[in-house]
């Protein structure tokens, strides 16, 4: 395990992990390769989820098996535990306390130490608290396989299974962060917490993007796609659209293309002031587009029927006109190269673009393997094995990171040992202690899109106090800023500055002096540029903590590190659209907006938690850092490894896939509503006590799909739940997130929702933007002894332009030069959300 002398930011920090299947041990792992040294608790008979990918989430870990119902056990258990800074299980609620590990009598004992409970639903949650939430129930619980994307909806397939471990990946993200800044806030107060993370509300995080609803849209931000689904509705059609004919509703600049090898290629560049019109130049078609009539608007803010004309390249989407012109000759020059040659083009040139490639190609990739983003471990069951690199690390300290312990089996004596190796010092209890585990923190956020800002608006929910800059031009079109702007720009005040003008650049600077801690999502290029290399950055600022988040960052430098790119990328590079799509020529994006981009938020704070720490625990000022690529390894770590003897990887993929076997899929009923089981073969005996369903155990397992399918179609999906509930065996009922927030939904309140169980939205009957929004709370996080803040929706960009720059000291008139000259701007238009 890690010695005294490691740089590592939580070197030192004792956890002991009884967390089974994904989410528990992964918090562990993320804390692991970050420094802390973490003993793992399995049952006697060994961990209840066999799968290769225990080696990863074990590295770094000894193990001990106990018998936790037995008197000894419990004895050890309890040993450990008063060794330990964290704990951290993810049963069921309730279940560790019955075992005689009760979280809040171990607290009452040591308020400093910390715990953290993963269950699958709330634990106020009566109705769901005592369900078997495995990973696809609640995926199916929160309207994740009936939410997968209007490509899906179009071509009449939902529910639509994945077997990405959604909740669990956020989750783990979600938890490894809180539980961090509860450590880093243990060092100011000498306090611990207790938090719980349920799994059905990370998820529901997760998907922030996909549940909010605007009421009255504006035509302008409807795609193709969302006007053919309505157009369907209205007129009666069925949905069944092919594959083929779906991509013709897609945006040119948002969709793949079949190179001259056989190979498709994905380009993201729909929303950007430049990346549309680099990418065409790249094509060499972008003259003869203009000649056509291709017009780029000057100020897209404007409504759109003050507009010269209904398109503008660079603003998505694209009318159907223009959509197919340009599409048509995308198709054509694409076939001209192969896709490895368009990689490099479009890399080289700053646009955001990627070849489709499988999940077995990119764990062996070159980049992959020299960035640190696949690396090699030895694990004593597996031998040499290629697994996911650090997900979070410190530029500092990263290469130690690249160097995981495989993981070990060691007896009780041991692991005490290897415990009171590391001597914890924490501060003497505070009387005063904050309300939020970030209050008094200062955070200058100046990303875009989705995964910076998102991590930025989370820690904005502990108290901290969150600034965003954007330039005084928009970069980006108003679907982008606006829209995504709903969810991300909570919590936060809005300065608009030109950082390329003497003016604005003095404000910048001037900004960075009182802050804590600056968030960037940019290439190192684009920072040394900035002035935000750790150099100058000292010289402005000693004490901020700087963290990155960018698209293929791994610990080390390579070829594609300072490509510039977005979520659906990664999806490409990864293999995760080919495993949804099925095939070479049929990717499809895992269609929730932000996939892994929010989840990368997660991982930001993760590392902005652990700079904290750091900074408070050694006096060591650290740059934390994360990518979208290395997020990626956490959510395909069921599959994401490889060793000599490795099985096929044939894990569900396609559009025909409906789950992982006949005891585990999804099954229609009576009520034409989907039900999804979650069985295994060590539950058959169960399914003797659920009737209609007696017989199973004695049907050939070739044989019982279409035994169940049969039984379950004679009855509605809710009386097959409240049966096979009954017999404790897991199954849900497909819901969506239209009903969940139907159902959930209550007017804001200044509440952060930490109380409404599983599922908890606001509706903004008067939001700033005019329009009434509902969206999911702030409420994954649920600490015990610290606030967590319901944030603000949020303003109006530029807003906050003035108050910032009168705050730094410029009178007045000082600031109404600036904004006459471009410096500053108080907005980018009239209306909040453009028309």
């Amino acid at each position: 395990m890690r010695n005294n002398f490691s740089n590592l930011p939580l070197n030192g920090v004792k956890i002991i992990d009884f967390g089974q299947y994904i989410a528990g041990p992964a918090v562990a792992m993320l804390l692991g390769d970050l420094g802390a040294t973490v003993v793992h608790v399995d049952p006697p008979e060994g961990p209840m989820w066999q799968s290769p990918a225990n080696a990863i989430l074990n590295r770094n870990k000894v193990i001990l098996n106990l018998d936790l119902k037995s008197e000894q056990g419990l004895a050890d258990a309890r040993a450990l535990i008063a060794e330990a800074d964290i704990v951290i299980e993810n049963f069921r609620p309730g279940k560790l306390a019955a075992l005689g590990l009760d979280f809040a009598e171990l607290r009452a004992q040591r308020p400093e130490l910390i715990t953290l409970s993963i269950p699958g639903f709330a634990s106020n949650d009566e109705a769901r608290r005592e369900q078997r939430a495995f990973e696809s129930i609640v995926a199916a619980s929160s309207g994740v396989f009936t939410d997968m994307g209007l490509n899906r909806v179009l071509m009449g397939i939902n529910p639509s299974f994945s077997p990405l471990p959604l909740a669990s990946a956020y989750a783990a993200q979600i938890a490894a962060s809180s539980t961090v800044l509860a450590l880093q806030s243990r060092q100011l107060t000498g306090l611990g917490d207790h938090i719980e993370v349920p799994l059905a509300a990370a998820v529901m995080e997760g998907l922030c993007y996909n549940s909010i609803k605007v009421e009255n849209m504006p035509e302008r931000y409807l795609t193709q796609r969302e006007v053919e689904i309505e157009r369907r509705r209205i007129e009666g059609l069925p949905m069944n659209i092919s594959y083929e004919d779906l991509q013709e509703l897609l945006d040119p600049f948002f969709r793949a293309y079949m190179c001259k090898d056989g190979r498709m290629f994905y380009v993201v560049c729909p929303s950007h002031k430049y990346h549309a019109r680099r990418c065409l130049e790249v094509l060499g078609i972008l003259d003869e587009l203009v000649e056509q009539g291709l017009t780029e608007e000057d100020d897209t803010y404007k409504p759109w029927s003050e507009w010269s004309s209904k398109v503008s390249l660079g603003v998505y989407p694209m009318p159907k006109d223009w959509a197919d012109i340009i599409a048509a000759r995308m198709k054509e020059v694409f076939m001209t190269r192969t896709s490895h040659e368009w990689k490099k083009m479009f890399g080289r040139a700053g646009i955001p673009g990627a070849p489709q490639r499988w999940l077995q190609e990119w764990i062996h990739d070159e980049y992959a393997e020299t960035s640190g983003l696949m690396i090699d471990v030895w694990d004593p069951e597996y031998g040499d094995m290629t697994q996911p690199g650090p997900v979070v690390w410190m530029e500092e300290s990263g290469e130690e990171a690249l160097s995981p312990e495989p993981r070990r089996w060691v007896e009780m004596p041991e692991a005490l040992k290897i415990l009171r190796r590391h001597r914890t010092d924490i501060p003497d209890p505070v009387d005063d202690a904050p309300e939020g585990w970030l209050s008094g923190v200062r955070i200058l956020d100046l990303c875009n899109v989705i995964a910076g800002p998102h991590s930025a608006s989370y820690l904005a929910r502990f108290g901290a106090e969150v600034i965003k800059l954007d330039p005084s031009q928009p970069l980006y079109d108003s679907w982008n800023t606006v829209m995504y702007g709903m969810s991300q720009m909570r919590g936060k005040r809005s300065i608009l500055a030109d950082l390329k003008s003497q003016h604005g650049r003095q404000v910048f600077e001037d900004l960075v002096k009182t802050v804590d801690v600056i968030v960037w999502n940019a290439p190192d290029s684009q920072i040394k540029r900035m002035g935000l290399n750790a150099e100058s950055l000292r010289k402005l600022n000693p004490d901020a903590i700087f963290c990155k988040l960018d698209c293929f960052s791994g610990v080390r430098r390579g070829t594609r590190t300072d490509y510039i790119g977005y979520d659906d990328l990664v999806q490409a590079t990864t293999g995760i659209m080919l495993r949804f799509g099925g095939a070479m020529d049929r990717p499809e994006e895992h269609a929730h907006v932000g996939t892994i981009d929010v989840m990368c938020g997660f991982g930001g704070a993760l590392a902005v938690a652990s700079a904290l720490y750091q900074k408070h625990r050694f006096g060591r000022i650290g740059r934390g850092r994360t990518s979208l690529s290395a997020n990626s390894g956490l959510l395909q770590v069921p599959f994401a490894f490889d060793y000599k003897g490795r099985g096929l990887f044939d894990e569900p993929s396609g559009p025909d896939c409906n789950g992982s076997g006949d005891l585990n899929r999804f099954y229609s009923t009576a009520s034409g509503r989907h039900i999804l089981l979650s069985a295994y073969e060590a539950d058959l005996p169960r399914f003797r006590n659920v009737e209609g369903l007696e017989d199973l155990p004695d049907i050939a397992p070739e044989d019982r799909a279409a035994y169940l399918a049969t039984a379950i179609q004679g009855q509605r999906a809710s009386e097959w739940v409240a049966r096979l509930r009954a017999a404790d065996i897991a199954v849900a009922i497909c819901d969506n997130l239209d009903a969940l927030r139907a159902e959930h939904s209550r007017i804001a309140d200044g509440t952060p929702g930490t109380e409404n169980g599983s599922y908890s939205f606001s509706v903004y009957p008067d939001h700033p933007s005019g329009h009434e929004v509902t969206q999911l709370d702030p409420y994954a996080v649920r600490p015990s002894r610290t606030k967590v803040f319901a944030v603000a929706p949020p303003e109006k960009f530029g807003t906050s332009t003035r108050a910032i720059a009168r705050e730094l000291g410029y009178s007045d008139k000082a600031i109404d030069a600036m904004l006459a000259s471009g410096g500053l701007s108080e907005s980018w238009s009239d209306e909040y959300l453009p028309s």
